[in-house]
């Protein structure tokens, strides 16, 4: 079953009396449950695509679907609802609410989706659980590792069980030895049959998912499987 497709999804940004085109003519189409690597240089569109991807901007032109569904062109508030319902979003900075502990800050996508807080609570121990973080649920964010901050924004992108999840260079901000940890949990997700889609210049890191999609000048050069 295809979760993502893409048909020439093109972005055009407008910066006074210049344009500059972003992506061009992006045909793609993603699998459930695949494992792979969006990459290339500062500059090729990668985070573009990944923007287009997590609902975060709509394109220019082309065609865009998650799961059967044309998102392309949603209003902001749609884009929203998509994107609290099917994409699970891990960022490099982690962007944890610092006033938030642990629990808090994993359970929030449930209550912004009006889910009781004791069943939002719920789902979220049982996450963190799952991480190994079950001693620091009490925790606030500055009391906690790199790694175990990442481990939370892993468990917070999961609790809505969204059907993808979109890691924007999950690593950039860690030592090799906890951002191995951390690829770890996404292969054993992919394994429970998540689709994980990271977006990484790292090409070692990219090298551990099974497909890798690389791009320049907001063009897919390459895409193959490992």
């Amino acid at each position: 079953m295809i979760t993502i497709q893409t048909k020439n999804l093109t972005k055009i940004y407008t910066m006074g009396e210049m344009e500059v085109t972003a992506l061009k003519d992006i045909n793609l189409e993603i699998e459930e449950g695949e494992f792979l690597a969006i990459t290339g240089t500062s500059g090729s569109g990668k985070s573009t695509l990944m923007h287009l991807i997590g609902c975060l901007d709509t394109p220019t032109k082309g065609e865009y679907f998650i799961d059967g569904q044309d998102v392309a062109h949603l209003s902001g508030d749609e884009l929203a609802k998509i994107r609290n319902e099917k994409i699970g979003f891990v960022f490099q900075k982690f962007n944890l609410l610092p006033d938030l502990k642990t629990l808090a800050n994993v359970a929030l996508p449930l209550l912004y989706a009006k889910k009781t807080e004791t069943e939002a609570n719920q789902k979220a121990k049982e996450l963190l659980i799952k991480v190994g973080l079950e001693n620091r649920i009490n925790h606030y964010p500055y009391q906690l590792s790199g790694g175990q901050q990442q481990r939370v924004a892993i468990s917070r992108s999961l609790v809505s069980n969204p059907s993808v999840i979109l890691a924007d260079e999950p690593t950039g901000n860690l030592d090799s030895q906890t951002g191995e940890s951390v690829i770890e949990i996404f292969k054993k997700l992919h394994q429970l049959g998540k689709t994980i889609i990271l977006v990484t210049h790292e090409m070692e890191i990219a090298k551990k998912t099974n497909r890798i999609i690389e791009l320049l000048d907001g063009k897919i050069i390459s895409d193959k499987k490992i």
